[in-house]
């Protein structure tokens, strides 16, 4: 068995819940799943609610409100402009361009041509 993080090329290695209420999207998850919800320290001051498995985080909350629920797989990529162009090229369709996070890395998030939003990521500790 091989050891895959959050940073190997082609893992799923984050998740990502959006809707129009984080405070209950959290409760609901922390109930039903168990999940430990953290906040971690952002680089700007602020935090990013975080779901723990294993004192690790694997994936959060967008403080951000939309209309619906949804979850967005983040799937780790060596160069997140040259594969959203690839994807774009493929039919998909790119809901946020290629932009930095400061203290996370870059990132895009797109529609495949199915119609399933995923993103991709970059890491900051993988940019050389």
């Amino acid at each position: 068995m091989t050891d895959t993080t959050m940073t190997t090329p082609g893992n799923a290695g984050w998740i990502g819940h959006s809707g129009p209420d984080m405070e209950q999207a959290k409760a609901f998850y922390a109930d039903v799943l168990g999940w430990k919800i953290a906040e971690l320290p952002m680089q700007d001051g602020s935090s990013h609610s975080a779901i723990m498995v294993n004192e690790a985080p694997i994936g959060g909350f967008s403080p951000m409100p939309e209309d619906s629920g949804s979850w967005t797989v983040f799937v780790t990529v060596e160069d997140v402009d040259a594969c959203a162009g690839k994807a774009e090229k493929a039919g998909a369709t790119v809901l946020t361009p290629p932009m930095d996070m400061p203290g996370v890395g870059r990132m895009a998030t797109l529609l495949d041509p199915q119609g399933a939003r995923f993103a991709v990521i970059t890491y900051e500790s993988m940019q050389s």
